[in-house]
């Protein structure tokens, strides 16, 4: 129980520009009728919002522009240099609902997927208790997206925490708050909630309606669960979450009123609805151990709290869980919620499109919580494929008046870097690629350096030591002149360099070069004096670029 060369780089990079009842604590809007599909619905709700502040959105973004975007934003990862030209040439009127589709269904969409939600969940540096190695929680998160599981069911799965860490996974999650159910408390109601309790656990909230009372009430869920070492799978340590059949949390009041020794009186667990769990009898013959053995499962206790929050959580009727999702896949495609911050729906932080997330959360439900129809009616809309130029120059326009501009993540640069140099093709058999590629790029390296741009609420920060990095790094490593490698394939390419210009620009930023740029490189590469040198200084010119560092 607890209480409370120098020279030619210049020449380049100066030209580039680069189950209970449920009863809310705030004010719901009513779903407003479905009109049509979800991303005409959502067109609607976002130009009305345009015309009521008299506001003019940026045009429809080139094809180009939309082409990089999605693939980054739907696999992480840019597109080849024939899907490129597949794409810009391809003269369906629907050929970016055609595009969307397929990567719907590609396997990089659920890696990058599963990386940006385990990312969501574990922060870049979470708090060890063998979190830092989860390959079985990826692995299954990987699953989840690929599978297109619904929503709701899996978010049950992390909930119950059942099985091992390596061969299961979803008990990971509550791994990390090992005998901390307040900071469990906190994190379950941000990320799968919306909603801040935290300033709660000291005293009653000063702005919204929660008690210390309601943020105990809900630590309680997790007053007895246990973490259990139960030995290696797969070569790997391996956790398992134990729960047991008694133990409260001990509320002392306010700390401004606690006083030394004094144990405060038991919490019963009860929902953020302000209902309280009905638990059955605990059995008499039903006992304890002190503590879990290591190496084998804990057994089952008679009655599961955490496996009652979990229902409750995914709940349909919670008003909180699928308003909360789909404010954070918004977010995620549209660069802020529409509350924002994104794990703050309170009646304090009203939304900026009311109507809309009840639209969003209501369709949300109706469709089983199906997360790749969600992903896929948002970047469907005409809001999502917006230009990214425009009058506006805030990073998180207030009405989406044009598109997000974002840094790539450390994974997402990684793996662009080596598809757009071919680097893997240049490795020769797939028994060498893994040792090529990990010899190249330091994974630590790109992850200390450029794994955390992105803070969740727009912020960028790139400082001097990605300056450093992209200028005296291993990017130059990646550009291999061994054969099957992008350098080698343009050194030994005999047609014209205008050309050979288009291939280089349509490899790496996805589109084709505008005649002056074509008449800059071709000037600086058609030359015999340090071919292969000024080759390598434009293929790495581009790579550093702040067009490639960012997505269009």
């Amino acid at each position: 129980m607890i209480p409370v060369s120098p020279v030619h780089r210049s020449a380049l990079t100066s030209f580039l520009v680069i189950v209970p009842v449920i009863v809310p604590v705030f004010a719901l809007a009513p779903p407003p009728e479905v009109r049509g599909e979800l991303r005409d619905v959502i067109d609607q709700r976002v130009s009305a919002a345009w015309e009521a502040n008299g506001i003019s959105p940026a045009p429809l973004s080139s094809d180009g522009e939309f082409l990089r975007r999605v693939y980054l934003d739907l696999c992480g990862i840019i597109p080849t240099r024939d899907e490129a030209v597949a794409f810009l040439d391809d003269a369906r009127p629907d050929k970016r609902e055609q595009l969307i589709a397929k990567l719907l269904v590609d396997e990089r969409y659920a890696i990058h997927q599963a990386d940006v939600w385990d990312l969501m969940y574990f922060t870049r540096n979470p708090p060890g208790f063998g979190t830092e190695k989860r390959g079985g929680f990826q692995a299954w998160l990987r699953r989840q997206f690929g599978e297109n599981r619904p929503y709701d069911k899996w978010v049950r799965d992390i909930l119950r925490a059942e099985g091992n860490t390596v061969e299961d996974g979803p008990p990971m999650f509550l791994v990390q708050y090992k005998s901390r159910p307040a900071d469990a408390t906190e994190a379950v109601a941000q990320k799968f909630l919306g909603v801040q309790l935290q300033c709660a656990r000291c005293h009653d909230h000063p702005f919204d309606d929660w008690t210390q009372q309601d943020f105990y009430g809900v630590a309680a869920f997790f007053a007895r669960l246990s973490v259990v070492d139960v030995g290696s799978k797969n070569k790997e340590k391996a956790y398992a979450i134990g729960e047991k059949n008694s133990g409260d949390i001990l509320f002392a009041g306010p700390a401004t009123e606690q006083v030394p020794g004094k144990k405060g009186e038991a919490v019963a667990p009860r929902f953020l609805s302000g209902q309280a769990l009905v638990e059955p009898l605990k059995p008499k013959d039903v006992t304890d151990p002190r503590n879990f053995p290591n190496g084998k499962m804990p057994p089952a206790p008679y009655y599961s709290r955490k496996n009652a929050l979990a229902d409750w959580v995914t709940s349909r009727e919670n008003p909180y869980f699928a308003r909360a999702a789909v404010n954070r896949v918004w977010a995620q495609f549209m660069g802020k919620g529409l509350v924002q911050p994104i794990d703050n729906l309170s009646g304090q932080n009203p939304p900026s499109h009311p109507e809309l997330l009840a639209e969003l959360a209501d369709q949300f439900s109706q469709h089983d919580f199906d997360m790749r129809w969600l992903i896929g009616e948002i970047v469907n809309s005409k809001s999502y494929q917006r230009s990214p130029r425009g009058e506006v120059t805030e990073a998180m326009p207030l009405w989406y008046e044009r598109s997000r501009v974002r840094p790539l993540s450390a994974e997402e640069l990684f793996e662009s870097w080596i598809r757009a140099t071919d680097y893997l093709a240049a490795a020769g058999d797939d028994k060498n690629r893994e040792r090529f590629r990990v010899k190249a790029v330091n994974w630590e390296y790109v992850r200390r350096f450029f794994g955390r741009p992105n803070d969740g609420v727009g912020n960028f920060q790139g400082g001097l030591h990605e300056h450093l990095y992209l200028n005296n790094g291993q990017v130059n490593a990646l550009i291999s002149r061994r054969p099957g490698g992008l350098h080698h394939l343009l050194a030994n390419d005999s047609r014209p360099w205008e050309q050979r210009v288009e291939r280089l620009f349509l490899q790496i930023v996805s589109r084709r070069p505008t005649a002056a740029e074509t008449e800059k490189f071709v000037a600086y590469l058609d030359r015999e004096d340090d071919a292969d040198d000024r080759l390598q200084e434009a293929i790495w010119t581009l790579l550093t670029s702040a067009e490639f560092r960012f997505n269009h």
